[in-house]
């Protein structure tokens, strides 16, 4: 039996740009790539979540790339360790190249894959690809990661050097062989009505005047395209402009979270800061269920909420005027608003989702300070004056059909205050 190298896809689904596959064509004489869709993953979600459907469609469109080659995409549903016990048996496997990923659950299974691999006499490479500076590589003098995001920016920046994309080796030592690509039905998945949207970069010149407008629609749409790596962070970083700066900060609070996850992986499920431990939430359920509805009586919430269940989408400005309102308006838990934003966020990644919610709820790292307590009605007035995008998501606004406040602002105000000095003196 011929020996072969795999490349396995998971946050990295393209051919250009690819560092791990660049390597393995580079390296080996056959690879053959493969993707598993990991039941521990899929099991939790809907059938036709549409996450599951644009991973099928980004890795249909490669196989049908590589078709010209006579190669294909091994794609299979199962159990990680299980199916790699399989592939083991079935292949004469001298190495695996993987892009690194750098969350808790990926970790604990590429540790264990790796364990399985190396008693098979099989090497395991993994590759920094998702990041440009990974979780040890912008650190304090004294070697801890910072907390803050501004010295950890000045950090970033100071070391970063321009990394151009690099052009991909070839598919020539890919294997050939045709092996039959599964539909989705045969993966027991179904067709969403929810589809992610083509990047667009045409206005990322004006994004620091236009980003907090959510009638402007000037969105690049660009996160969940570097969520699920159908986009290199390199391609993006290369095409901008030294005005584009605003844009670039978003994509360093980006890796500031990866590592704020990678060294302090109790965010999951506590708060970053344990002296809001004691803040004694309501968690109201019928509360929670109008703010997931978008029927609090508070239209900039109620547009976003909407515009979240039925597009997978929300403006950023929106996002965080929605999540204070959970914790502070409402005093619901974070937890409450990062699961359900975890459930219908297109673009969800476990360390930017947790790290803004504890943001907006004051308990994580440089988070807002918990008296920092958005007003919704002004932030209507100052980013949305025309009412332009509230009424594309609100056809009932100004009708009787449409709720009054869930909560009197300055009331709702007054109780959060309250209630997190309490917490916080406890």
């Amino acid at each position: 039996m011929d020996k072969i190298s795999i490349f396995w896809f998971r946050r990295d689904l393209r051919i250009e740009d690819n560092t791990a596959l660049n390597e393995a064509l580079l390296r080996s004489k056959k690879v053959l790539p493969l993707f598993i869709f990991d039941e521990q993953i899929v099991n939790g979600l809907p059938p036709d979540d549409p996450r599951i459907n644009y991973i099928y469609d980004n890795l249909y469109t490669i196989n049908q790339s590589i078709k010209s080659n006579n190669s294909s995409i091994l794609c299979i549903k199962g159990n990680t360790v299980n199916v790699w016990k399989e592939l083991i048996r079935s292949y004469s496997i001298e190495c695996v190249y993987v892009n690194k990923d750098y969350e808790p659950y990926a970790r604990m299974r590429d540790a264990e894959i790796e364990k399985l691999l190396l008693a098979n006499g099989v090497e395991f490479l993994s590759f920094k690809d998702q990041v440009i500076h990974e979780e040890n590589e912008v650190l304090k003098e004294n070697g801890t990661p910072y907390t803050v995001f501004t010295p950890y920016k000045n950090k970033w920046l100071k070391i970063y050097k321009s990394i151009l994309p690099t052009v991909t080796h070839g598919y020539q030592n890919l294997i050939q062989k045709i092996i039959p690509f599964p539909s989705l039905d045969e993966l027991g998945f179904k067709k969403s009505s929810i589809n992610v949207k083509e990047y667009n970069l045409s206005q990322i010149h004006s994004y620091s005047e236009n980003r907090d407008f959510p009638d402007l629609d000037s969105t690049s749409y660009l996160s969940p395209h570097l969520r699920f790596g159908t986009v290199s962070i390199r391609m993006i970083i290369s095409v901008l402009k030294p005005s584009d700066q605003v844009f670039m900060s978003e994509l360093i609070w980006r890796e500031f979270f990866m590592q704020i996850l990678f060294h302090f992986p109790n965010v999951v499920t506590q708060n970053f800061k344990s002296k809001y431990d004691g803040i004694r939430w309501l968690n109201n359920e019928v509360d929670f269920e109008k703010w997931c509805q978008g029927k609090t009586g508070y239209p900039l919430v109620d547009a976003g909420m909407r515009q979240l269940n039925k597009t997978g989408y929300m403006h950023n400005r929106v996002r965080m005027v929605t999540a204070g309102f959970l914790c502070k308006h409402l005093l619901i838990d974070w937890r409450f608003g990062e699961a359900y934003f975890a459930k219908k966020l297109l673009d969800f990644e476990l360390s930017s989702n947790n790290g803004n919610w504890q943001w907006a709820a004051g308990t994580g790292c440089d988070a807002a300070p918990y008296f920092r307590i958005f007003n919704p009605i002004e932030q209507l007035k100052k980013f949305d004056k025309n009412e332009i995008y509230i009424k594309r998501w609100i056809p009932e606004l100004g009708t009787d059909a449409y709720p009054d406040p869930i909560i009197e602002h300055k009331y709702a105000r007054n109780r959060a205050l309250e209630t997190y000095k309490m917490g916080l003196n406890n």
